[in-house]
């Protein structure tokens, strides 16, 4: 267990010991940093996920050698994509650098797994402990201050975050307040990004965000090896939505079935998230016997930040991560693997400020960001705008319906597995969209709305 001492001042200190903080905890204290995670939680918690790991995440769990402690898992082998009356078994594609399956496992159980290994690696957890507020270095004349409710000093947005000394955190269970101090931080605190938005990180509003509800049953095809995608969904009234639907076997008698809806700029907003999952569980397939007896729960849901949609990524001693960051895929709603990658792209930056660098590798986080995923966001961000029109989403699933090639070419590129050695149709078609992409400005650039 973590001892906490007031004087101590850490190497690094990350807020959130999911996905991308769990990563960067362990990347660091594998190199040996002094690492400190607070988590609000106690492990095992429970997380509202669609609990689906491509192959982009399994590669990350290997590579933090987590791999062996997934063999319980449901493992599976592609994806079942389902519309109009038809279905198409697409397996994953074979890649150098990514395995060919991927696993269903809850949050609660593959949280916790990570966790403990960036503590087996050293990293310091801190459970049951809530960050409260930044406790923002006040030395600087230059940087314009206001206050919190809690009292503590927060910074507006500028061209960079503000810098930290540390974070001003409370125990859960006894409410006494505690000061981590560190030189460097990170801010993986998913969604809510509570410190986040007091330093000045805001969600830029042109970007797309998803909502999304799901929930557990009892189904007889628990153990299927495919994950399935419904790409007609409709809400009460029959109409087609731009979203999807999705059925994730667990293996252990349960299937993880929920719904997501992608917008831009507010668009879709009144849509009932509740009616389209009512809806979906209406009409699935009879196989899968979804029906409100099977049903293991209230469904849970929340919003999905994604193409890196949070404006202010970095400060000279701070550096924001997975969802806060914004970094959900807009193609699929993908965010474990981009939490992951994500955390271990910090890490790096932030190993190379301590290793002499300082503020300018932190400064490098955000062309980091950009060269790993600037092209493939910027085509998704497209690729959201017009699916938010249901016509166009109409044709072109039916298009698509009746070619598996097609299908398979899609799902390399919305899985973001795409070869960098090949040539084949899905590589070629991606890199035309990609040169196009550099060279043409959003049509959103040319708004500024911040929320």
């Amino acid at each position: 267990m973590a001892v906490y001492s007031e004087s101590h001042v850490y190497d690094v200190l990350i807020v959130g010991a999911g996905p991308s903080g769990s990563s960067a905890a362990y990347w660091l204290a594998e190199a040996g940093y002094d690492v400190a995670v607070l988590e609000r939680k106690h492990f095992p918690r429970e997380k509202t996920c669609g609990d689906g790991l491509t192959p982009r995440a399994v590669r990350q769990l290997e590579d933090m050698g987590v791999g062996d402690a997934l063999t319980g898992a449901h493992k599976y082998y592609g994806l079942r994509t389902c519309a109009y009356g038809r279905e198409l078994e697409l397996h994953w594609p074979e890649h150098p650098s990514f395995p060919p399956y991927g696993y269903v496992i809850t949050r609660h159980d593959l949280d916790m797994l990570v966790a403990e290994r960036a503590v087996k690696a050293g990293a310091h957890l801190f459970q049951e402990t809530e960050a409260i507020g930044p406790i923002i270095d006040t030395s600087r004349p230059s940087e314009r201050m206001s206050s919190s409710e809690s009292g503590i000093p927060v910074q507006p947005a500028q061209e960079a975050l503000p810098r930290l000394l540390g974070i001003r955190a409370k125990d859960v269970k006894s409410g006494q307040l505690a000061d981590f101090r560190a030189h460097y931080i990170i801010l993986a605190e998913g969604t809510a990004s509570r410190i986040s938005r007091a330093i000045g990180a805001k969600r830029d509003k042109r970007l797309p965000l998803g909502m999304a509800l799901r929930g557990y049953y009892q189904s007889p095809r628990h153990d299927d090896p495919f994950i399935e995608s419904h790409l007609d969904v409709r809400d009460e009234n029959g109409d087609i939505l731009p979203g999807y639907a999705w059925i994730f076997p667990l293996g252990d008698g349960r299937v993880n079935v929920g719904v997501g809806l992608i917008t831009t700029s507010g668009r879709w907003k009144g849509v009932n998230t509740s009616n389209m999952m009512n809806t979906f569980i209406s009409n699935a397939p009879s196989s899968w016997e979804l029906c409100p007896e099977n049903s293991c729960g209230p469904a849970t849901g929340g919003r999905l930040p994604m193409g890196l949609s949070t404006v202010l990524k970095y400060g000279p001693n701070v550096l924001l991560t997975g969802d806060a960051a914004g970094s959900i895929n807009p193609f699929n709603g993908e965010g474990i693997s981009y939490g992951y990658e994500t955390g271990r792209i910090a890490a790096a930056c932030i190993g190379n400020a301590l290793c002499g660098d300082g503020s300018d590798a932190l400064y490098d986080y955000e062309n980091r960001l950009q060269a790993a995923y600037g092209d493939y966001y910027k085509i998704g961000r497209t690729f959201v705008k017009m699916i938010s029109h249901p016509e166009v989403m109409h044709r072109c699933v039916q298009l698509g319906m009746h070619s598996k090639p097609l299908m398979e070419w899609l799902l390399s590129i919305m899985a973001n597995l795409l070869r960098p050695d090949s040539n084949a149709p899905a590589e070629f078609t991606y890199k035309l969209l990609a040169a196009v992409a550099r060279v043409t400005p959003d049509p959103e650039d040319f708004k500024i709305s911040l929320n």
